[in-house]
């Protein structure tokens, strides 16, 4: 099972970004994705989730500015980031729990000047 978080860069406030996360190695629609991140010198923080219904959670701090979305035929989760912050600067990790373990992909850096 891999997972690979892409679609990250350097962004001013106020801007946008879409990040990819491509799976391979599982039956992709049947497992709940979840998106995370690390600011600098913070601990990972869970961001928000969709199910493989298509269910959605956010962590408040980004409620009505991140959209999460699944496309179950290509295998992969997004995360729409709107209405950017500097406090959204962190690297961006997404995760599925298979077999009774956490994978985790490589994270897509986000960068947000002000």
């Amino acid at each position: 099972v891999q997972l690979q978080a892409s679609g990250g860069g350097l962004v001013q406030a106020g801007g946008s970004l879409r990040l990819s996360c491509k799976a391979s190695g599982i039956n992709f629609r049947l497992y709940t994705m979840d998106w995370y991140r690390q600011p600098p010198g913070k601990q990972r923080e869970w961001v928000a989730n969709i199910t493989g219904g298509g269910s959605t959670d956010y962590v408040d701090a980004v409620k009505g500015r991140f959209t999460v979305s699944r496309d179950n035929v290509r295998r992969m989760a997004f995360l729409q980031t709107d209405r950017l912050e500097p406090e959204d600067t962190a690297v961006y990790y997404c995760k599925t729990h298979y077999s009774g373990a956490d994978v985790w992909g490589r994270g897509t850096l986000v960068t947000v000047s002000s």
